[in-house]
């Protein structure tokens, strides 16, 4: 007897669909998987026919053969375990084939016929959309993430017993809601913000303060240079509490790269927040930015419409910052393999942190600094001049006054006022980018420049002049110009006048 089934494998962040053939023949009892399976698909034969037999069903004792098509794209992961399983069954006559063709089957078994949750259901789901498939039959903890998509219908299921309940019963069928639902419908969880530091908690430091709003309204790179203590880490960890909100588009991409990664909580639906990444500065370039053998997003994704905070900045290896490169200018990662190129999303806002020299001291007055000219030229060279003009603001971080940290009348202004001058201007980005298919000033292109960015003689004059004292490269004349622009929009000017250059350039990193 011979069974055909759909489910479907993750490239990158995009869904392949697999079709899944299993022949129950006689011969002498074998269980063979063709079809280009990895070490944990071929696992899964030990797991399907324990899990058979602890659902109650016979495992047939026949010749058995699993294809999986198309053979030239490989498979892993445990998500083949259900439909592999299912069409034992529907070859040996206990599971019916009315729905089997239509639905994508995906879920992980253990050995008692419970199913786990699997990783990157969310683009399966909207491929099974896109394809016109009637719907998926999944774990219950990924339902209200697959909900996500719409027109689909969603069969959660705990166990093998209630797959095989649901495909030869589907009218009488009826599982529990999960846990995290409110109805069947299984629909996505309610956002579940968590309240992020506020940036009232700074004391002081007006400037580097300025710095963040800036960064935050143009989606531009920002620098923070100071000694230990002066509170860079503090004030880039309140960055994502004055970013604004992520529209239903930026939050399904979000999604899709945390489901391809398996980061989405149990029952977890559409996610609300924007990403606050901050790797350990031993992180290695895979880890950084996406790869292995089975290519999967790296932090610059799990990053993609939030933040990428990388804190004492010129500790991480040179190397691995380079790579840096790509995605700051491309907003994406193209990880190329021998069957096939993954592209995954990374468009997202970078934060760096970083000690004036190796002892950290050179700019604070309290303190002696015992650094080498020597030391101190080799600690800078760690950052590249091809990084570092892709920096759009660098900001000098003082040591703070003691006097200053204890007085409670210092604290700074509240997220929640910063927040709504970025919204404000991020709106307005949004409204004159609209035609263009961008979001914030970071992105403009040099014909967008040239049409958005218009300045008047006086700041034309000034950055020409700034050009010529602080050598400034064809990049860095049109990251200020960007980040002009922002100053402009915070200040709710269609122009750019001379005092938002002035203020643009203040921020530019020479040498």
């Amino acid at each position: 007897m011979l069974a055909s089934l759909r489910t479907a494998a993750v490239f990158g962040v995009e869904a392949c669909p697999v079709h899944v053939e299993v022949d129950v023949g006689f011969g002498f009892p074998c269980f063979t998987m063709v079809g280009l399976p990895d070490a944990s698909v071929r696992e899964s034969r030990d797991r399907v026919r324990s899990a058979i037999r602890n659902s109650g069903y016979e495992f047939p004792p026949h010749r058995i053969t699993v294809n999986l098509a198309p053979a030239d794209v490989r498979k892993a992961g445990a998500s083949f375990d259900l439909p592999i399983a299912l069409g034992i069954l529907a070859a040996s006559g206990v599971v019916e084939r009315r729905l089997i063709a239509d639905f994508v089957l995906l879920g992980e078994l253990s050995l008692d016929g419970s199913i786990h949750p699997t990783r990157g259901v969310l683009p399966i789901a909207a491929a099974a959309r896109r394809d016109g498939l009637s719907g998926l039959l999944l774990p219950f903890a990924n339902a209200s993430e697959a909900a996500i998509v719409g027109g689909l219908d969603i069969v959660a299921v705990s166990s093998l017993t209630d797959a095989v309940r649901a495909l030869n019963d589907p009218a009488g069928f009826r599982a529990a809601p999960p846990a995290s639902s409110a109805s069947p419908a299984y629909p996505p969880l309610p956002p579940r913000r968590e309240t992020p530091p506020d940036l009232a908690d700074v004391r002081g430091q007006l400037l580097p303060r300025r710095a963040l709003e800036i960064a935050a309204a143009g989606g531009h790179n920002l620098l923070l240079v100071g000694p230990p203590g002066a509170g860079k880490t503090m004030m880039a960890r309140r960055v994502s509490g004055i970013l604004p909100p992520l529209s239903f588009d930026e939050a399904l991409e979000v999604t899709t790269v945390h489901s391809v990664v398996g980061l989405l909580p149990a029952g977890g639906g559409l996610l609300t927040d924007r990403p606050f990444r901050a790797p350990h500065h031993t992180i290695s370039t895979a880890a950084l930015i996406g790869g292995g053998s089975q290519p999967r997003p790296g932090e610059v994704s799990l990053a993609h419409h939030g933040v990428l905070f990388l804190d004492e900045m010129l500790e991480f290896s040179r190397h691995v910052l380079e790579v840096l490169r790509q995605p700051l200018e491309e907003g994406r990662v193209a990880v190329a393999r021998a069957a096939r190129t993954a592209v995954f999303p990374a468009r997202f806002m970078l934060v760096g942190a970083m000690n004036p020299c190796p002892c950290g001291f050179s700019t604070d007055p309290s303190r002696e600094c015992r650094c080498t000219p020597r030391e101190l030229a080799r600690y800078r060279e760690r950052l590249s001049g091809p990084l570092r003009d892709r920096l759009d603001l660098t900001v000098d971080v003082p040591a703070v006054p003691i006097d200053v940290l204890g007085d409670d009348d210092a604290r700074g202004e509240p997220s929640c006022s910063v927040r709504a001058r970025v919204v404000d201007a991020r709106a307005r980005q949004l409204t004159r980018y609209a035609e263009h298919g961008i979001t914030t000033n970071a992105q403009l292109t040099p014909s967008l420049m040239a049409a958005h960015c218009g300045m008047d003689r006086g700041a034309l004059r000034m950055l020409q002049a700034a050009v010529r004292k602080m050598a400034l490269s064809a990049r860095g004349y049109d990251r200020v110009r960007k980040v002009a622009r922002t100053i402009a929009d915070l200040a709710a000017d269609d122009r750019v006048a001379s005092d938002h250059l002035a203020e643009a350039l203040q921020f530019r990193m020479v040498g």
